[in-house]
């Protein structure tokens, strides 16, 4: 489990980025892959998972 925080998110469009507590880097999140809503700064947990363009986070829950 990766932890991190909701570095953007688009409610209306329905995906963001969420920064990597340990690594720093960022990774696309989209509202399907969300177990509860988020919004900018939040922090989180999360898995990681290949989509079509990368890596994705996903199972996305508030810590």
């Amino acid at each position: 489990m990766n932890k991190g925080t909701v570095k953007f998110f688009n409610v209306s469009k329905g995906f963001g980025f969420i920064k990597d507590a340990d690594s720093d880097n960022e990774y696309f999140v989209h509202v399907s892959g969300l177990k509860d809503q988020i919004k900018e700064n939040d922090e989180v947990t999360f898995e990681l998972q290949e989509g079509k363009k990368g890596i994705n986070a996903v199972d996305v829950r508030l810590a």
